[in-house]
């Protein structure tokens, strides 16, 4: 890969990582959490506990120095089994130059759109890894103090379903109308393509046609690459 950016990471994690966290919703809706770095360990509690397969812990944002830390440079030291992935995507800033993925700690002010909340800027990093690991469902938790924790999380049951029509069409009309896209039809095309949609478009990019079981959405786009209208059948 070349020329890429944090702006192409989070554009290409965008609408399926917005679909995973929505599946992540109806499988432990607003059940507590607990979590033993030592042991690995990440599990949603509650009267039908969900132990993680996997937990990778990739930083933390605190709302004080407004900063992001990455897991592998906090003085805590938690140990490689958690912090690998953090570690690779570090490896993957390195080759690519993007200093946001190398520098240990990292200004809410240097990310796109500077966010002031540190919930925002660990969304910022969960989809970047997201897009870089190919695990795709994140926890972003309240560790105390404002201050937030990144994980990504592995279980059977996160898996995404069959791709079902009112669910695609809430993620194509919601994340390409609120989301701070940097260039929407590439968002468009990472998503469709792993969610198993037939995606096509008009010579010229400006329009393209998606559809699934049940359902063909028609989409319009700008000269900005920005969109203009989604028309949605089922």
């Amino acid at each position: 890969m070349s020329g890429v950016t944090l702006a192409n990471l989070l554009d290409d994690a965008a609408l399926f990582s917005f679909e995973h966290q929505l599946h992540l919703m109806d499988v432990v809706g607003d059940r507590p959490w607990s979590v033993d770095l030592r042991a690995g360990r990440f599990t949603f509690t509650g009267d039908q506990p969900i132990e993680c397969s996997a937990v990778h812990l990739l930083g933390s944002a605190a709302p004080g120095p407004q900063s992001w830390l990455w897991s592998w440079g906090n003085p805590a030291g938690y140990p490689e089994t958690v912090t690998g992935l953090a570690q690779s995507a570090r490896d993957f800033g390195i080759h690519h130059r993007i200093s946001e993925l190398a520098n240990v700690e990292v200004p809410f002010a240097d990310l796109p759109g500077a966010p002031t909340q540190a919930e925002g800027a660990v969304n910022t990093f969960m989809d970047a890894c997201k897009a870089i690991s190919g695990i795709w469902t994140a926890y972003n938790g309240p560790v105390g103090g404002g201050t937030r924790a990144a994980f990504l999380i592995e279980h059977p049951l996160f898996q995404l379903p069959a791709p079902a029509a009112p669910r695609i069409t809430r993620v194509l009309q919601q994340g390409l109308t609120e989301f701070p896209l940097n260039d929407h039809r590439r968002a468009v095309h990472a998503y469709a393509n792993p969610r198993g949609l037939t995606i096509t478009w008009s010579p010229d990019y400006t329009q393209s046609t998606i559809s699934g079981p049940g359902f063909t959405a028609a989409l319009t786009f700008d000269e900005l690459a920005r969109t203009k209208s989604i028309d949605v059948q089922m």
